[in-house]
């Protein structure tokens, strides 16, 4: 089965103004992309939102995921379902200086049965690395590369992260 759409989701500061440069650049790539516009709240009261976007029926035919709060609701969500494969851009492990967080955020990881790609800064405030290569070992199916001096959000690398994105959707099919 062939994927060819990609449900995106921003973070908790962000609207979906902020990723449609992630739009074009996927769609560029031969993708179909949908943004997904989340309420500002808990990731809990979000995931009715984000499971309303793609229902059950088409999860396993799309690949989701989003930019940090976005990500964090759309791993939720494969927890319950699985969709073709998660992309988690800049996963929000913990708040800044809130390491022990990472715990519950990742509480759920080992549900998730599809593949998973995980793309983040190495100087991210919300994802110490040791923590975040730890967290990752609880996901059956995982993939994670992380860019150095790089903080919360990837657009300095957005290119080679949509290629990231790209080839590792294409693997999937």
């Amino acid at each position: 089965m062939s994927v060819s759409r990609i449900m995106l989701a921003p973070g908790a500061s962000g609207t979906i103004e902020r990723l449609h440069p992630h739009r074009d650049g996927l769609v560029a790539r031969g993708f179909e992309v949908e943004l997904v516009e989340l309420p500002r709240s808990s990731a809990e009261r979000a995931l009715p939102v984000y499971r309303d976007a793609v229902p059950e029926t088409r999860r396993a035919e799309a690949a989701i995921g989003g930019h940090s709060f976005g990500g964090r609701v759309a791993s939720l969500l494969s927890a319950e379902s699985a969709p073709r494969a998660l992309i988690l851009l800049s996963y929000p492990l913990h708040a800044p200086g809130r390491h022990e967080a990472w715990k519950d955020r990742t509480s759920h990881w080992p549900d998730i049965l599809c593949p998973v790609l995980l793309l983040s800064g190495e100087a991210d405030p919300f994802a110490r690395l040791d923590l975040l290569r730890t967290a990752v070992a609880q996901l059956p199916e995982a993939t994670l590369h992380t860019w150095p001096r790089v903080g919360h959000g990837l657009t300095r690398v957005l290119d080679e992260a949509l290629d990231r994105v790209a080839a590792f959707v294409r693997e999937r099919t």
